[in-house]
């Protein structure tokens, strides 16, 4: 669930109800089981039955010789030849996708002591945090259009809402079905953010994440996509994101109140060590050229989070 674009506020955390502890592995996939034995030859009737061996074929006639085995047609494998078994796909087969692997997504390398790590040709995995209205879909996509290697953009609200029947509106209350489709979409999404950077494909995705609510906080992200994942904040003034709120429709748009209420509460991201951008007075693509300028330093210089 993603708050930041049309949901109201959790509850405050419960018991038991913190991160999970520990990283979540890669569910285990099994490769193909032993071949078994070749399927009976076409005409094979089986061993014989309780009744007695089965019937012969009759003898030819004595006036006719017995027919002579012809020569099998060219391109005709013969009955008995062994089967073999298929062979895995390779790397340059077409279409071949290679899975995540089972450890988490592992940080960026540094650039040498003298050099700055260029941005815009790392393969790398980018969090955009921000309250309603902050504009996260908007960077996200641009971002994503502007890069010189493979990007693809992951919003969580949007793979949330692939819940048609049954679908756990949060406007209509948080509770334990929304909280449950949440941390689905949360799951999911860190899979695909994976399996594209398993196949060199960077990504970036978009949350509205709490840092004083564990249930929608950084330690799902972080066990579901690894270390790796480069956290930066889009904190715009009150006033902007009220007025980029007022042009949304459907239930991607929230009241007065709540949007002051959650950008009240992202205001904890001051002093925990994110990079933050101010955005209230840039378009798209300047605040996406600071985001490139803060995942420079970011890769030089990883936040602790």
């Amino acid at each position: 669930m993603q708050h930041g674009v049309g949901s109201p506020l959790p509850p405050p955390p419960q018991p038991g109800h913190g991160p999970a502890a520990g990283w979540s592995q890669a569910g285990h996939h099994p490769g193909p089981g032993p071949a078994g034995p070749p399927p009976p030859a076409p005409g094979f009737a089986g061993p014989p039955g309780p009744s007695g061996p089965a019937p012969q074929a009759p003898a030819p006639a004595p006036h006719q010789p017995a027919p002579h085995p012809q020569p099998p047609h060219p391109g005709v494998v013969p009955q008995h030849a062994p089967q073999q078994s298929p062979q895995p796909p390779s790397r340059d087969t077409t279409g071949h996708v290679q899975l995540p692997p089972g450890g988490p997504v592992a940080m960026p390398s540094p650039p040498p002591a003298a050099g700055t790590a260029d941005a815009t040709a790392t393969t790398l995995a980018v969090l955009l945090i921000g309250p309603a209205g902050a504009g996260k879909t908007s960077v996200a996509k641009y971002w994503a259009d502007q890069r010189r290697v493979p990007t693809a953009h992951i919003s969580l609200d949007d793979v949330r809402e692939w819940v048609r029947s049954g679908f756990a509106d949060p406007q209509s209350g948080w509770n334990d079905h929304s909280e449950a489709q949440y941390r689905l979409a949360r799951r999911t999404c860190g899979f695909a953010a994976r399996n594209f950077l398993a196949n060199g494909i960077s990504c970036i995705l978009d949350d509205a994440v709490f840092p004083d609510r564990p249930v929608v906080g950084l330690g799902g992200w972080k066990r579901h996509v690894g270390p790796g994942l480069l956290p930066v904040v889009l904190l715009p003034g009150l006033e902007i994101v009220l007025e980029r709120n007022a042009e949304r429709s459907g239930n991607r748009r929230l009241t007065d109140e709540e949007v002051a209420r959650i950008h009240g509460r992202m205001a904890g991201w001051y002093g925990s060590g994110l990079p933050i951008i101010d955005n209230s007075q840039m378009d798209v693509p300047t605040t996406a050229r600071v985001l490139d300028d803060v995942l420079a330093r970011s890769i030089a210089s990883p936040p602790q989070w």
